[in-house]
């Protein structure tokens, strides 16, 4: 069974930062492409970042050089760290993992974290 679970969210006051956490299992993680999402209610959920198998990270204009993806294979889990957060940054942000269309239509799916970043 395939899990993808999100951690580290929360509140912040604009400026700060958080880390955000993706465990996963069930999945052969290292030949997985990643990424991390975004969802603001009434909107489409939006790429933020993405780590390939092979290391290689793109990033949203919106987050770049802002925010950092990266991935540590022996542990299966994934990281997004978020500095200098706005509060146009609130979302609930969701990992997921896939080997061919992590950019499209990814095949697994965290539940989803809050992140709120106050003015």
């Amino acid at each position: 069974q395939v899990q993808l679970v999100e951690s580290g969210g929360g509140l912040v006051q604009a400026g700060g930062s958080l880390r955000l956490s993706c465990a996963t299992s069930g999945i052969f993680f290292k030949i997985n492409d990643l990424a991390w999402y975004r969802q603001v209610p009434g909107k489409q959920r939006e790429l933020v970042a993405v780590i390939r198998s092979s290391n290689r990270t793109t990033y949203a204009n919106s987050v770049k050089g802002r925010f950092t993806i990266s991935r540590d294979n022996p542990k299966n889990t994934m990281h997004l760290q978020m500095n200098s957060l706005k509060p146009e940054d609130t979302a609930v942000y969701y990992c997921a993992a896939d080997r061919w269309y992590i950019t499209t239509n990814p095949s697994h799916w965290g539940q989803g974290i809050q992140v709120t970043v106050s003015a």
